[in-house]
């Protein structure tokens, strides 16, 4: 039986950063006095995603000519979606029940986050964790995304939904991540941080969730961690950090999230800058929570 893992070695950054997600879920508490209200939305470029299949898979290719084709594929660059998603589309319709169509669906889920079609990339992401249920990569980047491309109110019919299947694919990738053997091609060090940053990710999205769903003193262990164990934080998760800090009314806390935030070059900082002296503001007028 085949066993495949794919592991994101990349940045975990998403194609869109919808700040308005916290005022969505939080509206209520926006517009109290000396509150501000956060900004409608904000989008990011997004890092480029790298993606490391990491195969066990002895049976013989179907032909030459399936092999090769598959090879070509392989060898995109991974930054070009549009020729990857060219090239990857064709090789399914030739090639519709491939031996090799989960790595395809994996590396088109990418590309497709890459290319701004969060449509296509939950599509072929869902197909491909159907067939391998512990790609824990793409449950990883489903569980992020998903929450972090959802527009408007948490409690419509449509958003529950959405944030049902993130929560799904977050605590799947958490629970498998760490059960994962060490393939023999990786290194103790590489394969601890592209464990790293796949849980990173599941964290986040989990934390995302959460917010959504105004269980912010829920989201804020869930933030700490996809920041703690991520190699280079994503500025967004800072963003968050400090906004549920800030709600559930721990005040310091959310000011050094927010500082971080702020400290990093591009156009989150900003908000984060903003958010940061609205904090300061509160503390001064408010008592803090304790932890």
């Amino acid at each position: 039986m085949r066993r495949k893992w794919n592991i994101g070695l990349g940045a975990a950054t998403v194609a869109a950063l919808v700040i308005g997600i916290v005022a969505a879920a939080q509206g209520s508490q926006y517009g109290q006095a000396g509150q501000s209200q956060p900004p409608a939305q904000q989008t990011d470029k997004p890092k480029t995603p790298e993606v490391t299949p990491l195969t066990l898979d002895a049976s013989p290719p179907v032909s030459a000519e399936e092999d090769a084709a598959y090879k070509a594929f392989q060898v995109i660059n991974p930054n070009d979606a549009a020729k990857k998603i060219e090239s990857g589309e064709a090789f399914l319709l030739k090639y519709p029940e491939s031996r090799y169509k989960s790595p395809v669906y994996g590396a088109l889920t990418y590309a497709y986050l890459q290319a701004g079609n969060t449509q296509k990339m939950q599509e072929y992401g869902e197909k491909e964790i159907a067939i391998v249920p512990n790609d824990v990569s793409t449950l990883a980047l489903l569980g992020q995304t998903l929450p972090r491309t959802l527009h408007g109110s948490a409690n419509t019919p449509e958003a529950v939904q959405v944030l049902a299947k993130a929560e799904k694919y977050s605590k799947q990738a958490i629970e498998i991540t760490p059960t994962l053997p060490k393939p023999e091609n990786l290194t103790d060090e590489n394969f601890a941080s592209a464990k790293n940053q796949t849980l990173a990710m599941a964290h986040s999205g989990l934390g995302l969730v959460f917010v959504r769903q105004g269980k912010n003193a829920e989201a804020i262990p869930e933030l700490e961690q996809a920041i703690k164990i991520d190699p280079n934080p994503d500025p967004v998760n800072y963003y968050l950090l400090g906004m549920a800090n800030k709600i559930t009314t721990h005040f310091d806390d959310a000011i050094t999230a927010f500082n971080k935030c702020a400290a990093m070059t591009g156009p989150m900082q900003v908000t984060c800058k903003s958010q940061a002296e609205d904090a300061k503001k509160l503390s001064t007028t408010q008592l803090s929570a304790p932890k």
